[in-house]
């Protein structure tokens, strides 16, 4: 069903109380008291709680390389032989043959990854 333009001499349902009424002007509802109610509605209507992930941190899983030794450490921003600040590889993790720290970036660059 779908609402006529607006004449007055149409009657139309309120959309609350959904009973049939014949506005005059620019009137929406059928009474005051809908009216009203309606605007209660609105005002007390509670906006969808967004809920967000726990965020995870990622150092313990981000892969850095000492510039000067070029030994690699997962998690650890500081080289154990050079005692130097490592820059960060990108993130990554341990090898499961070797068990050494592995970039996701240096398995995209050697093509490891299967397309479909």
């Amino acid at each position: 069903m779908t609402t006529p333009s607006r004449h007055d001499a149409v009657t139309i349902s309120c959309p609350l109380c959904q009973q049939p009424f014949t506005p005059i002007g620019r009137r929406k509802f059928c009474s005051d008291a809908c009216r009203a109610a309606a605007y209660r509605r609105r005002r007390d209507a509670q906006p969808a709680s967004l809920v967000t992930p726990k965020s995870q941190p990622r150092r313990p899983i981000t892969v850095y390389e000492c510039d000067s030794c070029g030994e690699r450490a997962l998690g650890e921003q500081r080289c154990d032989s050079c005692n130097t600040w490592m820059r960060r590889i990108g993130l990554g993790g341990s090898c499961p043959n070797c068990a050494e720290p592995v970039a996701v970036t240096d398995l995209l660059d050697q093509g490891v990854i299967a397309s479909h």
